[in-house]
């Protein structure tokens, strides 16, 4: 495949993705100005998970392109493949953590690791967080991914199933 088929193909990616981002403002204000609430709490946990891997999924199928467009072994390609690597590394500490933490009692439970910084944000169904719970969050974060207590965040989301 030529470079300018390459580029061309990039582009459309890039306005296709465009669209999509104004076309969800658009529709998020019209649901707002209907007087409904774009995101309610019971459907809190599913609207975060699926707006995650949407998005995980458009940063993957943009990293395959790059793969595409530069030769295997090249330093563009190799930073696109660890990159990749990286994200398929988050979402799998984001499962696993959330598997663990819904073990502990919760019937629900987020996990959103961050990729530029060391942050992990935890969401869990609750409508309240004590101490103990918190500690025993802290624990399993440290324990299973090795996170520094300051770089957790913790926020109950009450949600009734």
């Amino acid at each position: 495949m030529s470079k300018r088929k390459k580029i061309i193909i990039m582009s459309s990616l890039v306005f296709l993705l465009a669209l999509t981002a104004v076309l969800n403002v658009l529709l998020a204000n019209n649901v707002i100005a209907s007087g409904e609430t774009a995101v309610t709490t019971s459907n809190y946990f599913t609207t975060f998970r699926s707006e995650r891997t949407t998005t995980r999924n458009e940063e993957i199928m943009q990293l395959d392109n790059v793969l595409a467009l530069y030769e295997e072994g090249s330093d563009k390609y190799n930073e696109a493949v660890n990159l990749k690597m990286q994200i398929v590394e988050m979402m799998e500490n984001e499962l696993l953590l959330e598997t663990l933490i819904k073990s502990r009692g919760f019937s629900d439970a987020v996990v959103s690791i961050g990729m530029e910084s060391e942050n992990v944000n935890v969401f869990i169904n609750s409508d309240e967080l004590d101490y103990n719970t918190a500690l025993s969050i802290y624990k399993l974060l440290k324990d299973e991914v090795g996170v520094k207590p300051g770089n957790i965040i913790i926020l109950p989301v009450y949600s009734q199933v």
